[in-house]
């Protein structure tokens, strides 16, 4: 029986070429796995037939979109992550509903092997491989680009040569990645960390330099997941598109920054993440009232290591699992409304309300009906204070001899 090999495949040149040079290169039977996470664009029909069309034996669609916005994107919410304070994790948390339907599809077909289009130099190539070792042990992994010796101009070469139904350019200088959680534009002019990005990069936020009139939206939040927009319920994928639409119209949720890959270089990234952006902002602010001030300390500690968890592919490990169950516990009453304005590049909250607020009006209020005895602040600073205060004297007194 003829191996069969698994492609992850995105439609586009690189992935498209690699059916046929890696079935060159081993001999093997591929088949191409797209997975929809919400990036637009093509239809999963029109991937389908370019698969087949540049010589794939099968061709594996799955509409992923519901299941990467409620399974990856709520936890990813849920923990505020953002890796090193900046990063949203927007390619990094799609990759392990990829390797899932990656290794169904193996499973379904009969494959030995799963084959990605990353290179050596990256993270991502670190999260399929993680991922597929934990959830296919069983099964190999190549990548065409890394271990087969696929450049682009070898791949540009070998399309012109086998007359591929697809469409080559060799002046597009940017790696791109997108899904409904945001999209990820690199190399090329920005390599060059000097170098303000230019206007055609970007593609889900409108320039912030002159924005539409503010637009104030009402955000609703049930157990730390949205659940209606304004009034209206919505699903979480629904929230998402809905506020990167009009958070996008308004320039919300772009980022530069240089950051540490996992391979250990620097790199330099450009993000759009205006729903995800308005989100984490909104429920930051929500567990700002529903959350008790030490575990809300602790949770920022937590929420921290689980991006960088997520970051380096250990999306599937026990550390990560264990995170989850403490976030997840954090929000049992993360429930309530946010209202924030929406304008000029900036997502600011003016208002917020929830049934399950640990804010006491009586408590805070410094008028009239104030119910905070303030005579105990006096015998609370001493006791406070207690050990530093002898910690002090003793560093007085060996000093003094």
């Amino acid at each position: 029986m003829t191996e069969r090999i698994v492609l992850a495949y995105s439609g586009g040149l690189d992935t498209s070429v690699a059916i046929g040079w890696i079935g060159e290169a081993t001999g093997a039977e591929v088949i191409a796995v797209a997975v929809d996470v919400g990036q637009g664009g093509e239809s999963l029909e029109t991937i389908r037939q370019r698969a087949l069309g540049c010589g794939a034996v099968e061709a594996y669609v799955a509409d992923a979109s519901d299941e990467f916005a409620n399974e990856y994107c709520v936890p990813t919410l849920k923990a505020n992550a953002l890796y090193q304070g900046h990063y949203p994790l927007v390619s990094a948390i799609s990759r392990p509903v990829i390797v899932k339907h990656l290794v169904k599809a193996a499973r379904e077909f009969g494959a030995t092997t799963v084959a990605h289009g990353c290179t050596g130099k990256g993270n991502d190539q670190v999260r399929f491989e993680v991922g597929i070792q934990t959830l296919g042990p069983d099964l190999k992994c190549i990548a065409p680009v890394r271990d087969l010796a696929l450049t682009r101009d070898k791949a540009i070469a070998f399309a012109e040569e086998k007359g591929l139904p697809i469409e080559t350019t060799k002046k597009n200088p940017y790696s791109i990645d997108q899904n409904v959680w945001g999209r990820a534009v690199e190399t090329g002019y920005l390599e060059d960390i000097w170098n303000a990005p230019t206007k055609d990069i970007y593609d889900y936020t409108a320039t912030p330099e002159f924005p539409p009139a503010p637009d104030e939206v009402t955000i609703s939040f049930e157990a730390g997941v949205p659940v209606a927009i304004d009034g209206v319920k919505v699903t979480p994928l629904q929230a998402i598109k809905e506020l990167n639409r009009r958070a996008g119209a308004q320039g919300v949720g772009r980022i530069d920054v240089v950051e540490d890959r996992l391979v250990g270089i620097k790199s330099r990234e450009i993000y759009e993440a205006p729903g995800a952006m308005a989100l984490i902002t909104a429920h930051k602010h929500l567990e700002d009232i529903t959350i008790e001030r030490e575990q809300a300390r602790f949770k920022a500690t937590v929420g921290q290591r689980w991006a960088e968890l997520v970051y380096d592919g250990q999306w599937f490990s026990p550390l990560k699992r264990s995170l989850d169950a403490f976030i997840e516990d954090t929000q049992k009453y993360v429930t309530g409304d946010i209202r924030m304005v929406l304008h000029g590049g900036q997502a600011i909250v003016n208002g917020r309300r929830s049934e399950t607020s640990l804010y006491d009006f009586d408590l805070a209020t410094y008028d009239t009906g104030d119910t905070f005895d303030q005579s105990m602040a006096r015998g609370f600073i001493e006791l406070w204070g207690m050990s530093a205060k002898v910690a002090s004297g003793r560093d007085i007194r060996v000093a003094g001899k």
